[in-house]
């Protein structure tokens, strides 16, 4: 099988398994699963996934590698460094649309099931190459917030600026989950509650 062919039927299994890990979670859903979803016999997906860690794997890093592109796409922006934090800020509420809850809730599946195990996964090295890569786009942009001002400047830049993204990030994310239980009744919606952390921690990071 040639490499075009081989990448093709990969990225054709990997997309089959995320469907089938939202639809039924990554604990139930099995090889048989996947392979009827992407329309080819089982043997084919345990030759280009031997394991089902193996795929779920694949599948959590291609989710990660669509944050990595837009934080790649904010670091590059002609703009200053506050603004490319708004700019983040309004990606994170933006998971807060149908379209993409389903990646937030199958990251957070992923995240379960990693758990609980002893050892690595297989291939979690990939993982968490995509995961530092990410790390090192937005270094970028904490530098920027060094050099161009518009931090405030008593405020211990890198260590300010990678806390209120991780905390607006994981509160984004809970509230996404939340705002698909249909059993919870927020008392404030939670495109507002993000609104106001918005808000309150651009005011707070502000030269």
């Amino acid at each position: 099988m040639n490499p075009e062919t081989r990448n093709a039927r990969t990225q054709l299994i990997i997309e089959a398994a995320e469907r089938v890990f939202t639809h039924k979670g990554i604990e139930k859903a099995t090889m048989q699963d996947v392979a009827t979803e992407a329309a080819m016999g089982v043997a084919t997906v345990f030759r280009f996934f031997p394991r089902k860690e193996k795929l779920v794997v694949a599948v959590a890093t291609k989710m990660l590698e669509t944050v990595l592109e837009t934080f790649r796409s904010v670091a590059e922006q002609p703009i200053s460094c506050m603004e490319k934090l708004e700019l983040l800020f309004d990606h994170f509420i933006s998971l807060l649309e149908q379209q993409t809850s389903s990646n937030v809730k199958l990251l957070e599946n992923f995240e379960s099931y990693a758990a609980q195990f002893t050892e690595p996964l297989e291939d979690i090295e990939l993982f968490n190459a995509v995961y530092r890569d990410i790390s090192q786009v937005f270094s970028t942009i904490v530098e920027q917030g060094i050099e161009d001002g518009s931090v405030q400047a008593d405020l211990p830049i890198a260590e300010t600026l990678t806390t209120i993204v991780n905390t607006f990030g994981i509160f984004a994310r809970k509230l996404s989950l939340q705002k698909n239980i249909l059993v919870v009744e927020p008392d404030l919606a939670q495109e507002k509650q993000l609104a106001i952390l918005k808000h309150i921690l651009l005011n707070y990071l502000r030269a």
